[in-house]
């Protein structure tokens, strides 16, 4: 066995508690100083459940409950107004220039544009200045934004 490999013993350790409780022990440190002993921990000293009622779990529980529907409820409405039929068609990002094309054809919001979807493809078309690609990038963004579209205009006419 080498020599000098183990840290010194000292067998009369000196242990200092926060809330001023001593003792002595044997260690490998000469003193040492702890917050919590079996004079003040309140499981030895039966004031746990005292501990319990002050902390009011039951009440942290139902706020940390209250504050996840909360959450939900907030997630739905943003959803539900993402899909709405009222949104402007400006937020479809199509351009000026179809955003235009699509007012003077009297379509201001997304539902009006899905009603008129629902005549297939061709009633799109027929809305000067609106083309096939324009076409397929309305129904790329109706899609993208969570909107269900007509099966009429699903189906490709040439």
């Amino acid at each position: 066995m080498k020599k000098e490999l183990h840290p010194k013993y000292y067998p009369e350790a000196k242990v200092t508690c926060a809330c001023g409780n001593t003792w002595t022990t044997g260690s490998t440190k000469e003193e040492i100083r702890t917050e919590v002993c079996s004079a003040c921990h309140p499981f030895f000293t039966g004031e746990q459940q005292r501990l319990i009622d002050m902390e009011g779990q039951v009440d942290r529980f139902y706020k940390k409950l209250q504050a996840r529907q909360e959450y939900v409820e907030d997630k739905k409405q943003k959803e539900s107004s993402k899909t709405s039929p009222d949104r402007p068609i400006e937020e479809l990002e199509l351009g000026s220039r179809y955003d235009n094309a699509l007012k003077e054809a009297g379509i201001e919001n997304v539902g009006q544009l899905l009603e008129k979807m629902e005549g297939g493809e061709s009633a799109i078309l027929d809305i000067a200045g609106i083309g096939r690609k324009t076409l397929i990038d309305m129904k790329k963004q109706l899609r993208k934004m969570g909107y269900d579209l007509p099966e009429a205009v699903e189906e490709i006419s040439v």
